[in-house]
């Protein structure tokens, strides 16, 4: 009982500390302090922000955002590494050996996103449908989004999809009908794995997946250089 209480105090405190330290214009409660954001895990153990290729060696990253290769034409992210929530890595980990049996595996262009990095991009992207509006925050700001694709194991090349990451073109729609067959193949069982292991795909990016309990993390604004 005093275990609990003790928890549940605790969880009180950083709460009110993230209130009084993490506001932002928008009035939205964003973790930018470390030592807050370590004291939710100790508490929370699931809250962690997990490295993908630490915890998934097999997994292949291609960061766009460290690069100049994104929609943006610019370096967003001063380091090539992608985190995740505890748990998503854990679902992630279970699909990378489901595609594993199967020929396949996960490239990951995105996860974790710090808040920071969000309100850039809806300053500067041209079309604001495929950015998260700062006001609301991403899912990718909780740890509970991912970017990625799938390869052939064989060849080590992407398995072609409708359109590549980042498009914003309307055949990036996970809706989207008029494709060659194989390419709707292709990413409906992309979509499908997914689905069924935890993530929901949204509306207008075939590559981007949601975790099903992203409502159960904060909004982060933590570098990757400091996790």
């Amino acid at each position: 009982m005093k275990t609990s209480l003790t928890l549940f105090l605790l969880t009180i405190c950083l709460n009110s500390f993230a209130q009084k330290n993490g506001q932002n214009p928008y009035g939205l409660t964003v973790i930018n302090n470390f030592n807050t954001y370590k004291a939710s895990h100790k508490v929370q153990p699931n809250n962690e922000l997990v490295e993908l290729k630490k915890a998934i060696p097999s997994v292949v990253l291609d960061i766009r955002y460290a690069t100049k290769n994104n929609f943006m034409k610019q370096v967003m992210y001063k380091q090539a590494r992608a985190f995740a929530r505890k748990p998503v890595v854990a679902h992630l980990k279970k699909i990378q050996a489901i595609l594993n049996k199967k020929g396949y595996g996960l490239k990951i262009f995105d996860a974790y996103r710090p808040y920071a990095i969000t309100i850039e991009f809806w300053e500067k992207a041209s079309d604001k449908n495929f950015v998260a509006n700062p006001a609301k925050g991403s899912k990718h700001n909780r740890g509970c989004a991912v970017d990625l694709t799938i390869i052939d194991l064989k060849t080590g090349k992407d398995v072609p999809m409708p359109t590549s990451y980042d498009s914003f073109e309307e055949a990036a729609a996970p809706s989207y009908e008029n494709l060659p067959p194989a390419i709707i193949k292709n990413r409906n069982f992309l979509i499908n794995i997914m689905q069924a292991n935890g993530f929901s795909v949204i509306y207008n990016e075939w590559w981007h997946f949601d975790f099903n309990s992203w409502q159960d993390y904060d909004l982060m604004d933590i570098p990757f250089e400091k996790l």
